[in-house]
């Protein structure tokens, strides 16, 4: 079985860089020139916090801190677009459809209360409730700002990195979290939707 490419205690520097990510992302938010969708990141505190208790009782240990942070630093986005009336995304139906969900999904993960189920209920939960941005992020970027998720991307990779038994209670959450990331970082950054509806001759429809 493969071993840890490096030490375990690297998960500690991807917890940093995925908390300046964030701090950046709240200092947009409260100016006003990132919108988070509220729906998004409330349910992005829940889902990564459910997965963090299952690891906990899988035994998952300091790696378990990456999943921590992924639902921790969501809350206190939410909880800063409170501060700037401008700095939230108008909630439509489709949000609403898949905050509920989400919801179920996690309401599935209180029925089961098994490692493997309950991890993979958190990652559809948190995938249900990316939805809202993803789409967000694809018609329009410059209400996002990619840095955060880069942040909670590297983390993940870290975490990946220092696994020593690779279980799906080790690797599940930080897969799942790398791909999301990257999915917006793409997204935001390189403006992969603006440039696929431009080159199927469409523009983006913005909120």
């Amino acid at each position: 079985m493969m071993g840890p490419m490096i030490s375990e205690k690297f998960v500690l520097l991807g917890a940093l860089l995925s908390l300046l990510g964030t701090l950046s992302y709240i200092c947009d938010t409260i100016k006003g020139t990132t919108k988070p969708n509220r729906v998004s990141w409330f349910l992005w505190t829940l889902a990564p916090m459910l997965a963090f208790s299952a690891e906990l009782k899988e035994g998952v240990g300091l790696r378990s801190l990456m999943t921590f942070m992924a639902g921790f630093m969501p809350l206190l986005v939410f909880l800063a677009s409170f501060v700037n009336k401008k700095s939230f995304w108008k909630i439509e139906r489709l949000d609403v459809a898949c905050g509920f969900l989400s919801l179920v999904g996690l309401v599935l993960w209180l029925i089961t209360k098994h490692g493997f189920f309950a991890i993979s209920f958190a990652i559809m939960a948190d995938a249900l409730a990316a939805v809202p941005t993803l789409l967000k992020s694809f018609k329009d970027p410059e209400s996002e700002s990619y840095l955060a998720f880069a942040g909670g991307g590297i983390s993940a990779f870290i975490t990946l990195l220092t696994i020593k038994n690779w279980t799906y209670a080790n690797y599940g959450f930080p897969i799942y979290i790398l791909l999301i990331c990257l999915s917006f970082v793409l997204l935001i950054r390189f403006r992969i939707g603006v440039r696929i509806a431009q080159a199927y001759g469409r523009s983006p429809v913005k909120a």
